[in-house]
């Protein structure tokens, strides 16, 4: 079995991956806050995690994949009072699109997707174990974790403590007792959400919503937590902070998590993603005008950890590369590959993918074999090289589709009458036949302008919509 490398954002340094225990992989990703439509960049993590899932499960025989859906969170609160709907309205609404978006990008939905109100009464005994562990203290009917009281606090992000305590410029409220300390629970108004709890009524914060879900469905330490690098301080590194807090670990980060991977943003056109440029935009958009895959393979394109620059060339490039291995696809269509197994990826490609998800040299990889499926011209040579592109293909999440489908060949718009393109085409190959190419190349030209393409191959003459 080859050997899986991760960067691990805890040592900053690529680490050969040696599980908690390799009969059960654990793995969590943080999950969207769901009060909106989902954009691009939020898809990013979701594809990275799955890849990472896909390799491991080529690699182990039990995985257990965790992402968690945030359903109580202030931007909730807060859209719940600017549209009008009910928290649980707008939270039912927008986790359903937000699970067929990643649907239609190849994402497998997670193992379990906890949600943080099931979970309310675990979070006060969280809490309550860090009180108890003088870890938090309450305060003006919040409950505060002590970041002084937590000696590795700042591992994670590489930050110091003392300078950041030091060097606060932001006025500390009243009920701390240092600018770092973060909520644990924070009191809700009879109009908020809100639990009853040994503070008083109100709702916990958002980091310990985290700490508490990965613990209950995974237990501790689990292998392997991802998330944007955007979630690196404040979130992970006060998710450490709480969980080992809460049983009393202060010195060991990995207590908690053994392996944390970090993947890099997207930027729009050179810039960063923001609302102030107006440059966020919505996956259920780009849906609207690209399949899946294509988004998929374009957000795999460059390495996880390396910001890529979301253009539309971007998407292009990726639509052409996928395009090819549909086109090979279909010249294969009739190879049977019943006595291949395409659940086993090609080792070339598990191999590019165990050096820290090495997603561009893996697909340099899948266009090699697509190559050589090309080139094939014995029977056992294409059954062999299909097999594998789509195994390989079943590790990315890419080449679900058909390729006669994908390619649009023999399909036609409901304005376009297929047996009147059929006759046109049978009237070109004649004119060829007959040597009359002036005549094949009016009927070409007619066909392009019904906006059909053609293209000649051994087997006959098929088409496609533009």
């Amino acid at each position: 079995m080859p050997k899986l490398f991760l960067h691990n954002t805890l040592s900053k340094r690529k680490e050969e991956f040696i599980p908690v225990d390799s009969k059960h992989i654990r793995m969590y990703t943080c999950g969207p806050t769901v009060y909106n439509y989902a954009h691009i960049g939020n898809a990013r993590p979701a594809v990275v995690s799955d890849v990472l899932v896909r390799l491991l499960r080529q690699l182990y025989k039990k995985v257990t994949f965790v992402s968690n859906i945030t359903d109580i969170d202030d931007k909730i609160i807060n859209a719940s009072i600017e549209s009008g709907n009910s928290i649980d309205e707008i939270t039912l609404k927008y986790e359903k699109i937000y699970n067929e978006d990643m649907c239609s990008l190849g994402v497998n939905k997670p193992d379990i997707q906890p949600h943080a109100t099931d979970y309310i009464e675990q979070m006060i005994d969280l809490i309550n174990q860090m009180i108890k562990n003088d870890k938090a203290y309450v305060s003006d009917n919040h409950v505060l974790f002590d970041v002084t009281k937590y000696s590795a606090y700042g591992k994670l992000s590489g930050r110091d403590i003392d300078d950041q305590l030091a060097g606060s410029r932001v006025k500390v409220a009243d009920y701390k007792k240092n600018s770092g300390d973060f909520v644990l629970w924070k009191p809700s108004s009879d109009s908020q959400p809100g639990w009853e709890s040994p503070w008083g009524y109100g709702r916990p914060g958002w980091h310990l919503e985290c700490s508490t879900m990965s613990e209950q469905t995974l237990g501790l330490p689990f292998d392997i937590h991802g998330g944007g690098m955007d979630l690196t301080f404040p979130h992970h590194e006060n998710e450490i902070a709480q969980s080992c807090g809460a049983h009393n670990e202060n010195n060991n980060p990995q207590t908690f998590v053994k392996y944390w991977i970090h993947n890099a943003m997207l930027n729009i056109d050179g810039e960063k993603m923001s609302k102030s440029l107006g440059n966020i935009f919505y996956i259920r958009d780009y849906l609207k005008k690209y399949h899946g895959e294509i988004l998929r393979l374009a957000l795999l394109s460059g390495h996880y950890r390396q910001s890529i620059n979301w253009t539309d060339d971007t998407i292009e490039q990726a639509k052409k590369t996928l395009d090819k291995f549909y086109r090979i696809l279909n010249k294969v269509d009739n190879i049977e590959i019943k006595n291949f197994d395409i659940d086993k990826c090609p080792e070339d490609v598990i191999e590019a993918l165990c050096d820290d998800l090495n997603t561009s040299k893996a697909i340099a990889e899948i266009i090699d074999i697509s190559k050589k499926l090309s080139k094939a011209n014995n029977h056992d040579d294409k059954a062999k090289l299909k097999a594998k592109l789509l195994a390989a293909g079943k590790v990315f999440g890419i080449l679900n589709e058909n390729p006669k489908k994908w390619l649009g060949i023999g399909q036609a718009g409901e304005e376009i009458d297929p047996d009147y393109i059929e006759k046109l085409i049978n009237e070109r190959n004649q004119s060829r036949i007959d040597k009359n190419f002036q005549k094949a190349d009016e009927i070409r030209n007619e066909l392009s302008k019904l906006n059909i393409e053609i293209e000649d191959t051994k087997d006959g003459t098929i088409w496609r919509l533009k």
